[in-house]
Parts: structure tokens; sequence; C-alpha cells
């Protein structure tokens, strides 16, 4: 996730932090890969040689892509993301590099793919966009995605007021949300348009059920930047609403076990481009 410079060293770059994101993130969603990879098809870029994954935080996107791509290459200017990134599950045709969005290690039109999840509202658009122009080779793509504030849980027939649960402590942590996170309340729009290809697209509507757990739930609260802000300036009521908040969750499923699976729905926007050939 991290991407921009200030913001990824502020808020992604303790080690604790790190390990709980690799913990409990999630990877990009079913029907996100589906989203990206038929855009691929239609391009004809599903054969990429050399696919790079910017902001890529501990990893979890650049996995997915390593099941399709001959080689991928996961960036990140958080030092302790990347070594998350490394000691997770690994995969022979992956590897991982510390260096800025806005300043990418890869030679001119060299790069087939270039992705980013949940990771470019952090970044420097104008000088991340200028890269992208840069390495991307000529009909080569670029997906840059999110999930958004979007969220529900689902488990048996008290499902709304789990949500309710859920999202009442997600709209007081975005009190403590960074200016950047506007980028996605807006969708991405301001992402779309800054994008240097004329042929793109965005799609707004995609919508991922992700199998977790109760605990898997609060982790990823957890590991959000503005529990982590928060956490920051008032320690002990961010442990108090984060416990209190898994007890009433548990009160309403009717159940004792943090590890009872839940459903948990999230809408992704995706932003779609092709260079010109």
């Amino acid at each position: 996730m991290p991407g921009h410079p200030s913001m990824a060293t502020q808020m992604f770059e303790a080690r604790g932090h790190a390990a709980i994101y690799q913990k409990y993130r999630f990877a990009p969603g079913k029907e996100l890969q589906r989203t990206i990879l038929s855009y691929l098809r239609e391009k004809g870029t599903n054969s990429a040689e050399l696919v790079v994954d910017v902001g890529c935080g501990s990893g979890q996107g650049t996995r997915f892509l390593a099941e399709h791509f001959k080689k991928v290459v996961g960036t990140d200017i958080s030092e302790a993301q990347i070594q998350e990134a490394w000691e997770g599950p690994s995969m022979p045709n992956v590897s991982y590099i510390v260096c800025p969005a806005e300043k990418l290690p890869f030679k001119d039109a060299s790069v087939d793919l270039l992705t980013s999840f949940t990771a470019a509202h952090w970044f420097d658009l104008e000088k991340f966009m200028r890269e992208a122009k840069r390495v991307v080779r000529p009909g080569g793509c670029v997906a840059i995605s999110t999930y958004t504030v979007d969220m529900s849980l689902r488990y048996g027939k008290c499902s709304e007021k789990l949500t309710q649960v859920f999202r009442e402590l997600w709209d007081l942590l975005l009190k403590y949300s960074h200016h950047r996170i506007k980028h996605v309340l807006e969708d991405y729009k301001e992402i779309f348009e800054a994008l240097p290809f004329p042929d793109k697209k965005r799609i707004a509507d995609i919508l991922d059920k992700i199998p977790m757990t109760v605990a898997g739930v609060v982790g990823y609260l957890e590991s959000s930047s503005p529990y982590q802000a928060f956490l920051k300036s008032d320690p002990e009521a961010a442990k108090a609403l984060l416990q209190e908040t898994e007890k009433r969750m548990l009160e309403v499923m009717g159940v004792s076990s943090r590890e009872t699976p839940v459903e948990f729905w999230v809408r992704h926007v995706c932003v779609l481009g092709c260079k010109a050939r």
C-alpha cells in the first residue's frame, strides 16, 4: 500500500505495522483479478514478460500476478514492508526492491504491465504518471486499483447488524485518515484523469467476497492507516475501541470464537490503460 515517500515512511515503515499488514491484508479478490486479466487479454498483454507491482506492501497483489506472468517485481519505499514480502510465501519468478514509486529503476519502454493495488493514492501522482509513461512499453498496460470503504459483512441472519458495527468503527477511524484518502473516497477519479494514456477506462463496481474470520476483520482494521494514526495519538483508546468492536461483533453473531468465518464483501475500483503502440 505505501508509495508516497513521506507518507510511506511515516505510516508504513514500522516493522510491527508491516507484520500486521502482512498477516491481515487480503490479496486481490477473484472479481478484481478477473477484471484485470480479461482486460489484458483484450489488449493482447496477457503474455507479459515483465510485470512491475508498485507500492507492493508485503506482496499480496504481487503474488497473484506471479501466478500468471513470467517475471514479477514488487517495489515499495518501505524497507519493513519489503522485508515482510521476502519473508512471505516465496515464488521463483518474484523479486522485491526498495524504491519510491516516483523513481522506478527500470529502463525506458521495458515494462509490459505496471500495477498498483490500493497504493496509488499515496504516490506523488504527477511524478508517478511520468514514470509510468516512461517505463511502460508501447502496447503495454497499466492496472491501478483500490478497494473502497464500501464494505459489508455477512453472517447468517445478522448481516445488517454486523455491518453496522463494522461501519460505526470505520466511520470513526475515517476521522483520522490522511487527506490522500480522498482519492479512494472519490473512486480514483483523479488518478484516472492523471493517467497519460488516451486508451483508458475506470471500472467502479467490482464486488468481491473475501473469506475471513472475525479475527481477520479486526486485524484488517488494525492494519489500516487511520487506525494506526489513532493508535499513535491515543494508544489506550484505540486498543479499547478495537476490543469493544470485536466483542460486539461476536455478540451480534451469537458466537464466542474469534476464528468464526464471516463473508467480507468489498467494492473495488480499477483504472486500466494501454499505451499506444
